[in-house]
């Protein structure tokens, strides 16, 4: 998101990324013994109380419980999304959750894995309402039973210049906006998240930002094939530090488009508004397109680093996602009149 700087002090060492093949194995696990029973029966077998099992839980520890935690070591990888040939490959678990913008939980990019826990992520509905035929409060236990659950590998670019690649798992959005029917003067679909101050202190003690987060893309984008609501990472469900249970990705878009822990979805005839262009017009658009000509008012876009690696990589319009969403445009990556926008 906005307002934070890189520095060269996030860059983790070697030792502490943990490779591959940890995350490999790590899903075997998953996948023999049910994802949401993981912390359990470590606990069980440790003999440690629920104080000391909270003291102790580690980056990788914060999967909410689940009935559906066995559907996701099953997810079948969609072959057409790959790494691409300038990452090195898919960035390891503890990088992705130890390396948060999550501003909820606070602006320490590194600590949001460690202030996650009060946060209740299940049961959770999603409410759907404006112009669609089918409004309603949709179970995501039900949503995620009913649509095939697939694993995709996406590439992530922050607006801050930094980027991973995630084996995300989900749903592509065009299936949930099919199954409640938008009308047809529904042109926008609009994300609302939770507000939460009592488990996100962040929303307590930030009280200068407009609290619940919220973002706005028009139709047409989110029934892009690329658009996916992703309830899963790596295996199983998705950590609270990444957005738990349900967020969207965007991968063309900078990452502040893909809001987290969504509530509310809502259809409109008219753009809806979005959280950092309202708080500074002059530096986020509606768009926010992927864009390495396009610089933010403060520093250049051309480049990006990799976390966990330390590598700096040309940046691709449109993340290199031109082929899936450039018609969407008129093969313009930043639509006239977007923001930020060149001195």
């Amino acid at each position: 998101m906005a307002n934070v700087h890189i520095h060269s002090s996030w860059r983790l060492k070697d030792s502490e990324v943990t490779p591959e093949s940890v995350y490999v194995n790590r899903r075997e696990f998953v996948k023999r013994v049910g994802g949401g029973a993981i912390l359990t029966a470590a606990s069980s077998a440790c003999g440690i109380d629920g104080q000391a099992e909270a003291q102790q839980q580690g980056p990788l520890d914060n999967i909410p419980d689940t009935p559906t935690a066995n559907l996701y070591p099953e997810a079948v990888r969609d072959p057409r999304f790959t790494v691409g040939d300038r990452h090195p490959g898919i960035s390891t678990e503890e990088v992705v959750a130890t390396y948060n913008n999550f501003y909820e939980f606070g602006t320490d990019k590194g600590g949001v894995w460690r202030n996650v826990a009060p946060f209740e992520a299940r049961p959770w509905e999603i409410e759907v309402g404006g112009l669609v035929e089918n409004p309603g409060r949709y179970d995501l236990v039900e949503l995620e039973r009913a649509f095939q659950l697939e694993e995709r590998i996406y590439r992530h670019r922050c607006v801050e210049r930094w980027s991973v690649v995630v084996p995300w798992i989900g749903f592509p959005l065009a299936h949930l906006l099919n199954k409640v029917e938008p009308k047809h003067d529904a042109g926008f679909v609009n994300f609302i998240t939770f507000n939460r101050p009592d488990q996100a202190f962040g929303q307590k003690t930030q009280t200068w930002y407009r609290w619940p987060y919220y973002e706005s893309i028009r139709i047409d984008e989110a029934m892009n094939e690329l658009a996916f609501v992703v309830t899963g990472m790596y295996g199983h469900p998705l950590q609270k530090q990444n957005g738990a249970p349900v967020r969207i990705h965007l991968p063309w878009k900078y990452g502040y488009k893909s809001p987290k822990s969504i509530v509310k979805i809502e259809f409109t005839a008219t753009a809806g508004p979005t959280f950092w262009h309202d708080l500074q017009p002059a530096e986020y658009g509606y768009y926010s397109n992927v864009d390495p000509d396009v610089p933010h008012p403060r520093w250049s876009q051309a480049q990006e680093e990799i976390v966990g690696t330390g590598d700096r990589i040309p940046t691709l319009p449109f993340n290199g996602y031109g082929e899936w969403v450039g018609e969407l445009y008129g093969g313009v990556v930043t639509p006239p009149g977007d923001v930020p926008h060149a001195p």
